[in-house]
């Protein structure tokens, strides 16, 4: 059975992406980078059109990969605002849910973590205290596991 999900180890990674497909692209960067510079070096100015067109195509994949990333997050960070929001609406009293629309969604993101029972009351210790999310994570008691994150 796999552990139980906390502080300690919520953290992601995939690792298609972050020791395949980065590593190689980032690779590729500096090896394109090399070869040109290497060709313009020993072959003068013959081809060099075609290696500096290679370094970008090389970074614009890079790049790409990275873009694509950050939008996964994004997206994904948009849905867990609007489960949040839901939650709140089931789980909160009418003030209580008025009061979390000033929560920053840096601060919903981490909440999403704390059980239904201490939801409220780690709201309003993070709203009067102005918690940063990695305080509000290690305030959790009992922990609600997030186990389909990009």
């Amino acid at each position: 059975m796999a552990e139980t999900q906390n502080f300690k180890n919520h953290g992601r990674i995939d690792p298609p992406y972050h020791f395949i497909a980065v590593p190689i692209l980032l690779l590729n960067v500096f090896f394109t980078i090399y070869v040109a510079i290497h060709h313009a070096l020993h072959h003068g100015s013959d081809h060099l059109g075609v290696h500096i067109w290679l370094v970008i195509v090389a970074i614009a994949l890079f790049v790409a990969a990275a873009n694509m990333r950050v939008k996964d997050l994004v997206v994904q960070n948009r849905v867990i605002r609007l489960e949040e929001k839901l939650r709140y609406a089931a789980v909160l009293s009418a003030e209580e849910n008025a009061a979390a629309q000033a929560l920053t969604l840096n601060q919903v993101i981490a909440l999403r973590f704390a059980s239904d029972a201490e939801l409220s009351r780690l709201i309003a210790r993070t709203l009067k205290e102005k918690l940063e999310p990695k305080q509000i994570k290690l305030a959790i008691v009992n922990w609600r596991a997030d186990l389909l994150r990009v």
